[in-house]
């Protein structure tokens, strides 16, 4: 119940009450901002190991709380070219982060790809194929072994993005974005 109530004093709850039911549970009432619910349930989930039960009811409106509500640390992975993505430059990426998109996607300039290791975002090309030389070799060519990519759900992608990034949805996919689409655009936000 620790980790729970520490995650929701960062969601900017208030707890209320505090209750053991007498069967090793406790029931735990917070008023929280709504912003502050967002993708918090798969939080929950994981912290309680899938054990805890949560439900949620409006409750009033109220002014707004100026404390933020925690960010993500990590910067991301945005592609630099548009095209499709190759597994073999997706393979020399993943050391740089997690991925949210497997080979032979189409992708375009400005769409985040991955969750950067840094806090730094960085721009990559995920289109890059192998050099290819006239020399024959024997077996030198190993198989490439991906990651499976973190598909977003649209409650996960909303609590992800930030204040320079959009969430896009079509019937196929939930896609992740920068609000400029082109590299000396952000640049230029950035230092204006």
């Amino acid at each position: 119940q620790g980790s729970v109530m520490e995650e929701l004093g960062l969601r900017r709850a208030e707890l209320q009450n505090m209750v053991p039911d007498g069967k090793g549970r406790v029931r735990l009432e917070f008023i929280i901002p709504a912003r502050g619910l967002i993708g918090f349930r798969s939080q929950f989930l994981t912290l309680t190991s899938g054990g805890g039960i949560l439900t949620h009811v409006f409750d009033h409106y109220g002014a707004v709380k100026n404390a933020e509500i925690v960010h993500r640390t990590n910067g991301v992975l945005v592609s630099m070219v548009k095209g499709k993505t190759l597994g073999y430059s997706l393979f020399n990426l993943q050391d740089r982060g997690r991925l949210f998109i497997g080979p032979n996607v189409d992708i375009y300039e400005g769409q985040i790809m991955g969750l950067h290791s840094r806090s730094n975002d960085l721009t990559v090309n995920p289109t890059k194929g192998k050099q290819l030389t006239n020399v024959r070799a024997s077996g030198t060519d190993e198989a490439l072994t991906l990651t499976p990519p973190v598909r977003h759900t649209l409650e996960q992608a909303l609590e992800f993005v930030e204040d320079d990034e959009l969430v896009e949805v079509t019937p196929e996919s939930i896609r992740l974005r920068k609000k400029l689409l082109l590299e000396h655009e952000r640049r230029r936000a950035a230092r204006g």
